[in-house]
């Protein structure tokens, strides 16, 4: 009995008073009997543990915005790890996660565009481009969160220019959820606008292209997932061939120049005319050998 009520105090919290005095017994406190209830989940070890590295996973991609909801679950956890004597209790840190390109943004306005996208409210916000530096006032209906290559955009369908557009979070500034209920957009709807193209542009992919990979580099090219609708195949004489569906093709550009000699570009003409002049572009900066 009294590892029950030791485990209720310590691992669920439960206001739990007592007396030796009068026969003794237990009771709840009586300002928290109306509010306090036991958990509706119970984990085993292994849940445990993975829900472990969820939450720090969470921690990684967003801290600061999230933290104010993990901490609380992340303190329930622990405690429950050290009482089983569990050695992961703690050891957050052994979980670790490397950012690439990820661009720095105020984890307000990630909220409010978080809690928009849920309540399904509109959003209103100022946006600040990043290719010309020019800002527009947008009032959208959020769709959906897509946390891509360590940054988070908001698919929404912006109601000043009537179409689908794929806003960047760090790019937003003075986020006002408004009353108005946000119009829900079909998700098929959504994929063929937002998720055929390549890459975070949006636009239906119109294109293929034909890339083809040296030996050297086939088989690390042959486990890489590029599109969900490409298309792949080994040639004889041990060089990959990959073809991508695009429609804005910047992004892809940037991927392709990743492998430099080690790929080159097929088909379509127009891309692979793009490529030849980006990369005599490139190699004119070096052939002075002087450094300004």
């Amino acid at each position: 009995m009294r590892d029950v009520i030791r485990q209720m105090r310590d691992d669920l919290y439960a206001p739990i008073e007592s007396t030796k005095h009068d026969g003794g017994g237990y009771w709840y406190a009586e300002e928290q009997r109306a509010t306090y209830e036991l958990p509706g989940l119970w984990f085993n070890v292994s849940e445990l543990l993975a829900l472990t590295a969820c939450l720090q996973l969470l921690h990684e991609v967003e801290p600061g915005a999230l933290e104010p909801a993990i901490e609380p679950l992340r303190d329930k956890i622990q405690a429950l790890l050290q009482h089983r004597r569990l050695g992961a209790a703690g050891e957050w840190h052994r979980i670790r996660i490397l950012k690439l390109a990820a661009r720095p943004h105020d984890p307000a306005v990630f909220r409010k565009a978080a809690e928009a996208v849920l309540l399904r409210r509109r959003l209103a916000f100022r946006y600040i481009a990043r290719g010309d530096g020019k800002t527009s006032q947008r009032e959208v209906s959020p769709q959906r969160l897509t946390h891509y290559r360590d940054n988070w955009y908001v698919d929404a369908f912006d109601h000043g220019r009537k179409e689908l557009r794929t806003f960047s979070v760090d790019c937003i500034s003075v986020p006002r959820m408004l009353e108005a209920a946000a119009e829900n957009i079909d998700e098929g709807a959504l994929d063929r606008e937002l998720g055929t193209s390549y890459g975070i542009f949006s636009g239906a992919a119109k294109t293929i292209a034909i890339l083809r990979f040296t030996v050297k580099r086939a088989r690390w090219v042959a486990d890489e997932s590029w599109h969900p609708a490409q298309q792949g195949k080994l040639l004889k004489d041990g060089r990959y061939e990959l073809r991508v569906p695009y429609g804005d093709p910047t992004e892809l550009i940037m991927d392709i120049l990743k492998y430099g000699p080690d790929v080159e570009v097929i088909g379509p003409e127009a891309l692979r005319e793009v490529m030849a002049t980006r990369l005599r572009e490139t190699f004119s900066q070096y052939e002075t050998g002087k450094v300004d």
